[in-house]
């Protein structure tokens, strides 16, 4: 007996139709995207005329030339690598809390232990964008007075409030892992001497390793695609807030845009192609009462 579901085969070429048909919209606008950033104009439609290849919007992007005239210059080199420190910055915090807080909820009975897992999933059900009154208050109360620390200062605080949003649901998936393994390896390593921390560092974690990749990449896209808490925290652009702010400049060439919005997604293509195995055992088999 097989232990999963099956569904008759003559249903499945039509769910996979109607599933293309829905993403079909999605698949356009990406491939029209993809498309402009390799033309001298924006390509809007299917037409074939409209589209004339040219490699020098990627050749003024990388070289930081984002207007046709003029000499407006950027370094988007430097605006990518405020992009990464923010994710893994967010990944790191998000993926080191969540992994000790997962372990305490699925291995030890404390005092208020269920209470503090109903509050986690009310937590994560606040949106972002509703506590940004109250992030930013916070955020000008504790803005420092020396101008020189500012800029650490806001890399700092968009990480830890962009991390605050995804450690409820982190905590959640980590404890689903911790979960699946048997108290006998926990058991063995404790008789042998080895305390909690211990136990957790050597023998818990290397079982969880794909739990702790998957909680890992979902931080970190969450930190790159960030833009509200960018936007309103950091002091230096980050590749969404430059799309962002040059999308309706006037001196702004849209392929030139396109080709930054192409170079915008491809982490997270690259990610989801590499790691949609992973995504999906994090989504599914780490989520456990």
């Amino acid at each position: 007996m097989r232990d999963v579901e099956t569904r008759p085969r003559r249903y499945e070429r039509l769910i996979i139709l109607a599933l293309l048909l829905a993403s079909l919209p999605l698949i356009l606008g990406f491939f029209l995207l993809v498309l402009s950033s390799f033309s001298t104009e924006m390509v809007t439609n299917l037409d074939p005329r409209s589209f004339h290849p040219t490699l020098e919007n990627w050749i003024n992007l990388f070289q930081g030339k984002i207007a046709t005239t003029g000499g407006i210059r950027v370094n988007i080199w430097r605006i990518t690598l405020n992009t990464l420190i923010v994710a893994l910055g967010v990944a790191g915090v998000v993926t080191g809390i969540s992994a000790l807080a997962g372990y305490s909820l699925s291995r030890i009975d404390f005092r208020g232990r269920k209470t503090m897992m109903v509050l986690l999933l009310v937590l994560h059900a606040f949106p972002g964008v509703a506590l940004i009154v109250g992030v930013y208050l916070l955020y000008r109360l504790t803005f420092p007075q020396n101008y020189e620390v500012v800029g650490l200062y806001s890399f700092a605080y968009v990480i830890l409030a962009r991390a605050a949003l995804e450690i409820p649901m982190s905590i959640w998936l980590m404890k689903g892992f911790f979960d699946t393994i048997p108290w006998e390896f926990e058991w063995s390593g404790i008789i042998d001497g080895a305390s909690r921390i211990t136990v957790w560092r050597r023998i818990m974690l290397p079982l969880i390793k794909p739990g702790i990749l998957a909680v890992a990449l979902f931080a970190f896209l969450a930190g790159w695609q960030d833009i509200i808490y960018v936007r309103t925290f950091l002091v230096y652009p980050t590749l969404a807030t430059f799309i962002e702010a040059n999308i309706e400049a006037e001196y702004s060439h849209m392929p030139l845009i396109a080709a930054a919005g192409t170079f915008y997604l491809l982490p997270t293509i690259i990610f989801f192609i590499t790691a949609q195995q992973l995504l999906l055992q994090g989504y599914s088999g780490g989520i456990k009462g």
